[in-house]
């Protein structure tokens, strides 16, 4: 997506640790804009699947998917919490997941009222990096019953596994910008 790639151009970072830095437009502050661009991308990409609920992971991904979800007819969003609350009661649907960025593991759940067999499930996140997030959200989708449409993703980091990983499980994946060099002189994106 050639807005998305000419964005983190101009006002993206990368930090120490190869960490990519786009929270004045992606992950902190949102251009609104942009995202519904990315959502209708998003609805392009997956248009050949009858999307009933669309699942992130929060909090940086749940912009992303509320907005690209108007795309699919309004559907439903859904994101996987990452700690217990006394708001999240009955059954849940409970996987592990790891985080790059922070260096974390944690139970990631969703309440099963929320997703069912009926659905048909379209998982959206800002980052790709080694996978596991994904992963986890997917082992959710497939716990439900649900049918797995696909992740849509905004960047992924091209010199990071996780891309190679999903697409050798032959998981459908779709990301708007990869990024295969990313340091102080700029970014590299693969076509």
């Amino acid at each position: 997506m050639e807005l998305l790639k000419q964005r983190i151009m101009k006002d993206g970072h990368v930090k120490p640790g190869n960490i990519i830095k786009v929270d004045s437009f992606l992950n902190h502050q949102m251009d609104i804009v942009l995202m519904n661009e990315i959502g209708k991308e998003f609805a392009r990409l997956f248009a050949d699947q009858p999307i009933t609920k669309v699942l992130t992971i929060e909090a940086s991904g749940i912009g992303i998917a509320a907005i690209a979800a108007q795309h699919f007819g309004n559907a439903p969003v859904v994101f996987a919490k990452k700690t217990q609350s006394k708001n999240l009661d009955g059954e849940l649907y409970i996987s592990q997941v790891e985080s790059f960025t922070r260096g974390t593991v944690c139970d990631i759940q969703v309440s099963k009222k929320f997703i069912t067999s009926d659905d048909c499930v379209l998982i959206l996140d800002d980052f790709l990096a080694k996978g596991k997030a994904l992963l986890g959200l997917i082992d959710i989708v497939k716990q439900s019953g649900a049918k797995f449409a696909g992740c849509g993703i905004v960047i992924e980091k091209g010199w990071q596994d996780g891309g190679e990983v999903l697409r050798e499980k032959g998981i459908r994946l779709e990301s708007l910008a990869i990024i295969d060099k990313a340091d102080e002189t700029g970014f590299t994106f693969r076509d």
